[in-house]
């Protein structure tokens, strides 16, 4: 009987999981693609870096995701003058008690919205990179633990360089997914025009998931099976982009500097079982390593100057491992 119960409430999860994209459109138009994978993130626990030019609506949809999911939301602009302290808070002195006390920074949230990440210095960064992994910070000499869910996600605009930093390998590869946010159709932008003109534009959101949905849908997504076959295909692929030339790949090679890291290995294999758990399936197919292996992927392999260059992009690179890599069974 309480199997019953179990899968019932996974296929209501299910459903109010495919509910979330359109609540989400009642204010975002489009960026569904956003908005599935910041969901991945936040079901597997993993961080997600989104990668788009300004005024393309990534702050308005992580906040509006936020609402919808009923999660305590910051939003941290970074900036060349920011302080750890600005980030995870500091000691301050009371003075009718004659003693120091705690005052949390804003990275106690669920979602926290780095805004253009790669505008803080490094201090900021490696107070960020502690609380993105240990889920903890460090205030004083005492260690608070943060909020959960916790899921960072970061912006930085791939246009405009000038007085940024650039993010460690290190702390790059601690986001389980990079994002790239593109433009809206013509059709999209038209909407968007018509709907933040309008002043009395003011949609009432539902609230479809709690905290403790998330914690069990994250129980659920970790329960989708995946064949040994897929698993070897995942470590051959990122493999590959570690000794291209093993896999017959020699031009790859030629612009290739880093492969990736074995994150990359454990992240494609979560990511896929949230796809299939997207799509009401409770088994891996080889389509959804395909789907996701892209935004897994390509923050972590280090092109060189060649590449740059000739113009290669590691969507490219990744996108002829896809039809070079067969998948043995």
């Amino acid at each position: 009987m309480e199997e019953v119960v179990s899968n019932d409430l996974k296929k209501e999860h299910q459903e109010k999981i495919k509910r979330v994209a359109s609540e989400v459109g009642k204010i975002v138009v489009g960026q569904e693609y956003m908005v599935n994978r910041l969901m991945v993130g936040l079901f597997t626990n993993g961080h997600v870096l989104l990668e788009g030019v300004p005024g393309i609506a990534k702050t308005l949809t992580v906040n509006t995701l936020a609402d919808v999911l009923h999660l305590d939301f910051q939003r941290i602009q970074f900036t060349p003058d920011l302080l750890p302290a600005d980030l995870i808070g500091t000691m301050i002195y009371n003075q009718k008690k004659a003693e120091f006390e705690v005052k949390k920074g804003p990275i106690f949230a669920n979602v926290i919205l780095a805004d253009e990440v790669n505008r803080a210095p490094a201090k900021v960064q490696s107070a960020l990179l502690e609380a993105m992994q240990e889920k903890t910070v460090t205030i004083g000499e005492s260690s608070y633990k943060l909020d959960r869910p916790f899921l960072v996600l970061a912006t930085q605009n791939p246009v405009d360089q000038e007085g940024t930093y650039s993010l460690p390998e290190a702390q790059i590869d601690r986001f389980m997914l990079k994002v790239k946010v593109d433009y809206p159709s013509k059709d999209e932008e038209l909407e968007v025009m018509r709907r933040m003109s309008n002043m009395r534009f003011q949609p009432q959101l539902e609230t479809l998931l709690t905290k403790e949905d998330i914690f069990s849908i994250r129980d659920e997504v970790n329960q989708v099976s995946i064949s040994e076959s897929l698993e070897r295909y995942i470590i051959e692929l990122v493999f590959a982009t570690r000794k291209p030339k093993d896999y017959g790949l020699n031009d790859e090679a030629y612009y290739m500097q880093f492969g990736a890291s074995p994150r990359a290995s454990i992240n494609l294999n979560l990511a896929a079982k949230a796809i299939a758990f997207f799509d009401q399936r409770d088994y891996v197919l080889p389509e959804d390593i395909k789907e996701i292996a892209s935004d897994v992927l390509n923050h972590r392999i280090i092109l060189n100057y060649e590449a740059e260059a000739d113009g290669i992009t590691t969507e490219q690179i990744i996108q002829k491992l896809l039809t070079k890599i067969p998948i043995n069974h």
